[in-house]
């Protein structure tokens, strides 16, 4: 900390209780009262310094008693630990300017009227002097901003506060500027550090392990709420990057929401000191361990409404756990409906960030009626949909990703925009697996979640199928149709080979689907026996053709292709095992032949238990029909049994 000596003499000043004495040779001559303290002083001193003091005391009036000259200063800048200090530089007694005294201190000599007028060198020319280098030092900048605080507005009209905040802004923001082109933004990830519940940072840190592009955070998070978010608005002016203000605000709100840390200790500091500070006229710093314990839910439901607003908004920049945080918070503080859908609306602009922890979002609300706020997730869910839009084709088109699917295309050909939406759809399918099993929420509720996230996005439906077969494990009252409702969000042609198996023994799906995904399942059995016939009848035609070509021991050979015959002889014994039923692909042949004939009787079986049940035999034609099924068994049970 820098500081300055000014004066000469030893202290010849006093303390008697509340009352200070100059013990001088001279008796006193002048009382001046500041609050409860009083200052038994001389005349001369203070006229010679003080303008103020000059025009007070020739302006006194004695009273008929002839009682010493009392003077009154109880709304002086500081109160009576600034008198004091100004005092002492009038007598010229030795005193330590620093930075924790010199804005009280400079306040005080505009108020008492100290200028170069009086005296060179007066008290007003020293403290200015002495606070250029206050500026030029971080530390001893972010206590003056501390003390501000308590002389305001005083500090506001010396242009105090705004060269304070201008100092710290500029010195962050070049130190960000350095560390960013040294370190990169590999580092950047440095904020989650030390992640507790919700992603916040622990402000008890040591020092030495914060990181070169966050050593900031600890210093301004000692600030109050006003000055703290107009230092954020210089930082942004000076262009400052997101990333860093993102991570200033995180640690700032972690220290002073309790309930955004899993444990914090507390001091005794008074909130009314962070979100106003102004009435105060203490010039006592508070102290760096300062937080939240004990304060009234309409502080901490205030102080998050305001630190809301300066949280960045591009996207990505602020973490999703952080926001998730900040609304759970919100929900149990009450907040105003609008600082909550501003969170819901940041949260659903990066939904796909977001892990199924944090979102599942207690309900506490004034009707409680399911465990976790579902509508809350809905309207979020919502908000992403919406920010989707107009982000390209490549999502927006299922017959194009259906296209893609069928030709094959890897995972890294996935247009851009498919991304985020196909992350939301697999956080969605586990959110709905675990808001299942409450037994109060309702189908509507259930369905209406589901349905926002078009099919498109789900490459495999395994996720919604099981979270439908938990709804419906915990919901045994429902009907048959609103079973058969609830299964239309499920695409059975897009269940695994271990989801189609558990769904035709699922005792609690409705007999159609249970069908359903019988014929599909079956659908896509004869489709791969008709790729083995393809292979089969090409390998015997190239067998004939090509006797001795290498590549058709065991090659798969797509119907239609050129065989090129390389003159290659002794090859006939090894084609003939590979296509002959002796052969590993004529077992394998076997084995989805059995596995189509056990099909199709279960089918045949579940014809006659739905004839017996009274159902029309239109209805199981147009179900046929509409699989696209009963035409192919007709055209692949007569080559079946030619073969």
């Amino acid at each position: 900390m820098v500081i300055m000596k000014l004066g000469s003499k030893p202290d010849i000043f006093v303390l008697e209780g509340l009352t200070w004495r100059c013990m001088t040779e001279l008796e006193s001559d002048v009382v001046v009262e500041v609050g409860d303290v009083s200052f038994y002083l001389h005349k001369f001193p203070l006229l010679s310094r003080s303008g103020v003091l000059q025009r007070l005391i020739s302006e006194y009036h004695p009273a008929s008693d002839g009682g010493m000259c009392t003077l009154q200063l109880d709304d002086i800048p500081g109160g009576a630990k600034a008198f004091e200090l100004a005092a002492r530089f009038c007598y010229d007694v030795k005193i330590e300017l620093n930075a924790l005294n010199v804005v009280c201190l400079r306040c005080a000599a505009e108020y008492l009227g100290m200028t170069d007028e009086y005296a060179e060198g007066n008290l007003i020319a020293q403290a200015e002097s002495f606070l250029a280098d206050v500026l030029a030092n971080w530390k001893d900048c972010v206590r003056a901003l501390e003390t501000c605080e308590g002389v305001l507005p005083t500090a506001e009209d010396l242009h105090i506060v705004p060269r304070c905040i201008t100092a710290l802004a500029s010195k962050a923001c070049a130190s960000d500027a350095a560390a960013w082109s040294t370190h990169g933004a590999k580092n950047a990830a440095s904020l989650d550090r030390d992640a507790l519940w919700n992603g916040i940072g622990s402000g008890d840190t040591p020092r030495a392990a914060a990181s070169a592009m966050d050593w900031w955070y600890e210093d301004v998070s000692l600030l109050s709420l006003p000055m703290f978010k107009r230092l954020i608005q210089a930082m942004e002016a000076k262009s400052m990057r997101a990333e860093s203000i993102a991570g200033a605000i995180m640690f700032y709100a972690g220290r002073l929401l309790p309930g955004l840390k899993r444990s914090a200790s507390f001091s005794n500091a008074s909130f009314a000191d962070y979100v106003g500070g102004a009435g105060s006229r203490s010039a006592t710093p508070r102290s760096a361990t300062a937080s939240l314990s004990g304060t009234s839910e309409g502080d901490q439901r205030y102080f998050l409404e305001e630190i809301v607003a300066p949280v960045p908004t591009k996207k990505g920049v602020t973490s999703t756990k952080f926001l998730l945080g900040l609304l759970r918070t919100a929900m149990l503080l009450h907040a105003s409906p609008l600082c909550r859908e501003n969170l819901e609306r940041r949260i659903g602009a990066q939904l796909e960030d977001a892990s199924l922890d944090d979102l599942l979002v207690p309900n506490l609300g004034y009707t409680v009626e399911t465990l976790y706020d579902i509508d809350c997730v809905q309207r979020i869910l919502d908000y992403f949909m919406s920010s989707m839009d107009g982000l390209g084709t490549g999502y927006t088109s299922p017959a194009l990703a259906e296209e893609g699917s069928q030709l094959g295309l890897p995972q890294a050909a996935t247009p851009p925009a498919v991304a985020p939406i196909a992350m939301v759809a697999k956080l969605m399918d586990g959110y709905l697996a675990e808001v299942a099993p409450d037994t109060n929420l309702k189908l509507p509720k259930f369905q209406a979640l589901a349905a926002v996230v078009p099919d498109y996005a789900r490459t495999v439906d395994d996720g919604i199928y099981r979270a439908m077969d938990i709804y419906l494990k915990s919901h045994p009252w429902l009907s048959e149709s609103e079973r058969e409702q609830l299964c239309r969000l499920m695409n059975c042609q897009k269940l695994s080979l271990e989801a189609c198996t558990h769904a035709a023994q699922n005792e609690r799906l409705p007999l159609r689907v249970v069908v359903q995904v019988l014929f599909f399942e079956q659908l896509r059995l004869r489709t791969s026996i008709a790729g083995w016939f393809f292979v089969s009848d090409n390998a015997a035609a190239t067998d004939g053709a090509h006797p001795h070509h290498p590549s058709n021991a065991g090659a798969i050979v797509p119907k239609g292709s050129a065989v090129v015959d390389s003159g290659m002889a002794g090859q006939d014994d090894a084609v003939a095992m590979t296509c002959t039923p002796e052969g590993k692909g004529g077992e394998a042949i076997t084995d989805v032949r059995a596995r189509v004939s056990e099909l199709e009787k279960e089918c045949v079986t579940m014809k006659q238990e739905i004839r017996r049940l009274g159902k029309p035999r239109r209805s199981w034609s147009i179900l046929t029909r509409k699989c696209g099924f009963g035409a192919k068994v007709q055209q692949a049970q007569p080559a079946m049994s030619g073969k």
